[in-house]
């Protein structure tokens, strides 16, 4: 059990059964059953996902209608701008070699 607070009131028997009770009543926050708790499985992490450890953040400054219409194609959008720049520095080192 997790350390309490300092002044923390418990409930007593009693009111810990009053309050389960309440509880199990309530048609919309039934208990899982044992099964239903076998097959949870944690949730995904929240956040971005974790880099390759190979890129540098910098600063640059684009077009406004650049920015917006990576954006109007959902997350993702500065892996996608990452992408275009990587295909022209491709083609055009292409053309140099």
């Amino acid at each position: 059990m997790p350390t309490l607070k300092k002044r923390t009131i418990l409930p007593t028997a009693a009111e810990d059964a009053a309050i389960t009770a309440a509880a199990k009543s309530d048609p919309d926050a039934q208990p899982l059953s044992d099964p239903q708790m076998a097959a949870m499985r944690p949730a995904r992490g929240r956040g971005r996902q974790a880099g390759s450890g190979s890129k540098i953040q910098v600063t640059m400054r684009f077009d406004q209608d650049i920015v917006e219409a990576f954006k109007r194609g959902g997350d993702g959008w500065q892996s996608r701008i990452n992408g275009a720049l990587r295909e022209w520095l491709v083609q055009h080192q292409s053309l140099k070699a």
